[in-house]
């Protein structure tokens, strides 16, 4: 993990489409602003999760009626 130091007003990019600024430090909280492509989808971390868990459990539902479909021939 690259662990890098901003103040305020201050940005990173990672490569040459998404820059990460530093909108404002008040406390505990660091306001950050992203600019990337729209074709970049951009997620806190816990609405990806539960995003990823969505997907997960719509293929394993998907998988078991497969696996549950009428036999054929019988």
């Amino acid at each position: 993990m690259l662990v890098l130091t901003r103040k305020s007003n201050q940005s990173i990019m990672i490569g040459d489409e998404i820059e990460i600024s530093v909108l404002s430090v008040m406390g505990d909280k660091v306001r950050i602003g992203i600019q990337a492509p729209r074709s970049v989808p951009v997620y806190r971390r816990e609405v990806y999760v539960a995003i990823q868990r969505e997907r997960e459990d719509e293929l394993a539902a998907e998988e078991r009626q497969r696996d549950d479909g009428p036999v054929l021939g019988g």
